[in-house]
């Protein structure tokens, strides 16, 4: 299964040609091409659970620009790279999981991209960064032995949602299994043993 994208270009000429590379080597897909985030709601954003974002950091404000990296990944759990031109500020750069460039070559951006996802999957879980109470209610339903479609419709919500959720849960955890989401819901006393199937 192909790795999705989602790029975040205010200039069509660029995001198209990225969307073109992608398209062309087939690891990737890019599953939604957006100009800026503004007047999105945040739960289409989620909903559309991409692995990997690649945006322009001129989406964003000069002041906001240092923080930018951390409100995407609040946003969508995906590793986030940046795409950098000919006037990027190094120091705002070095927050990004990775950093494209706008004359790097088709393989050296597919390259780039794998790299930052396998450096993703290698890297321990951040000290300190706890579960929201959504992930605590989803962590919850997973540990229950609900199937993503039920977590969906008891908490009105998208599929996509969920597993936007639950790749958050993951990466925060470090868990990948569901016997090991569950052993930390009980450890963490999020649910007890007469609950669990």
């Amino acid at each position: 299964m192909s790795k999705r994208i989602l790029l975040i270009i205010p200039s069509a000429i660029v995001a198209k040609g990225l969307e073109q590379v992608f398209k062309d080597l087939g690891e990737f897909e890019v599953c939604a091409i957006l100009s800026d985030l503004s007047g999105r709601p945040e739960a289409q954003i989620r909903s559309m659970a991409p692995d990997v974002v690649i945006l322009d950091p001129v989406i964003f404000d000069y002041a906001s620009r240092l923080s930018a990296k951390s409100r995407v990944s609040n946003l969508t759990g995906a590793a986030v790279l940046a795409l950098s031109g000919p006037y990027a500020d190094e120091e705002a750069l070095r927050q990004w999981d990775g950093v494209i460039g706008l004359m790097d070559s088709p393989t050296s951006i597919i390259k780039k991209v794998r790299t930052t996802l396998e450096g993703r999957e290698d890297s321990p879980k951040p000290e300190g960064e706890e579960l929201s109470v959504r992930e605590k209610e989803i962590l919850v339903c997973v540990a229950k032995g609900m199937l993503n479609k039920e977590i969906a419709d008891q908490y009105n919500i998208s599929i996509y949602t969920v597993i936007t959720h639950r790749k958050n849960i993951t990466r925060k955890t470090g868990i990948k299994t569901v016997a090991g989401l569950t052993v930390y819901a009980l450890l963490n006393n999020l649910i007890d043993t007469n609950t669990v199937e």
